[in-house]
């Protein structure tokens, strides 16, 4: 039998529609014409459902012990969630375009109140410059038609990561193309000299992580050692996404 499909919210805003949706155990956010934002599990709002949303969490196990993330795009707060339980973070900022979101997000899909996020509304491209500095930098800004201009303008991408402080992490949630390679795999080569890694997920998106400067590396025996360390507190495991990093396609 399926379950039923309960409206909770719906909100009109300058950017178009956004509602809630609640079926069983599940609240999903969407934008626009039932395109699917975020997804929470109502019981334990910092599971991540999604293999691109874990690929991104195993992205800030990538830091030894990151303080300070941003965020670039809240949707539901399912990954600032995730990443404010399980990462030793003690300063994070968050920015949405959408007045609308961070409200939705605390009152139907499970992003608390934590003294350690700041939110800030607006235009992550227009806010980037007055952003602090961040041990890990999150990118996920995504509208109901895809990837926002910003995931592929050179400069922005540029500018994320002269953010990132001395051994951060630049962690990029990027469309797939039909060849499982990531949206505008040539200039993102170019921009970053090579140097960076992917993690293609099963949603077809392809999991971007871009270290501060060209000296760093990704450790995987490290990664592993920090993932296998979280595992049962995340109740499931990173290996199989561990395994899936390649180097720049």
């Amino acid at each position: 039998m399926d379950k039923q499909e309960v409206l909770l919210a719906e909100v009109h805003d300058a950017f178009g529609l956004i509602r809630v949706l609640e079926v069983g155990d599940y609240r999903f956010l969407e934008f626009g014409a039932a395109v699917e934002q975020s997804c929470t599990f109502t019981r334990d709002p910092s599971w991540l459902e999604y293999d691109y949303t874990r690929a991104m969490l195993m992205g800030g196990l990538l830091h030894a012990a990151p303080e300070t993330a941003l965020f670039l795009g809240l949707g539901a707060g399912t990954l600032t969630q995730a990443c404010l339980e399980f990462l030793p973070l003690e300063d994070v900022e968050a920015i949405e375009l959408r007045p609308d979101v961070p409200e939705l997000a605390m009152r139907y899909m499970g992003l608390q109140n934590d003294s350690r996020l700041y939110i800030r509304i607006g235009d992550a491209v227009e806010l980037l410059d007055s952003a602090e500095t961040a041990d890990l930098i999150f990118v996920d800004l995504y509208t109901d038609v895809g990837p926002a201009a910003a995931h592929l303008a050179w400069r922005f991408l540029e500018r994320c990561q002269q953010k990132l402080n001395p051994d951060g992490w630049l962690i990029i949630n990027q469309w797939g193309t039909d060849e499982d390679k990531p949206l505008g795999a040539a200039l993102l080569r170019g921009l970053f000299h090579r140097h960076y890694w992917e993690c293609s997920v099963k949603e077809g998106n392809v999991v971007l992580f871009v270290p501060a400067d060209l000296e760093q590396t990704l450790d995987e025996a490290s990664l592993r050692e920090r993932a296998a360390a979280l595992t049962p507190r995340l109740g499931y495991s990173l290996d199989s996404l561990i395994s899936a990093l390649r180097p720049a396609s």
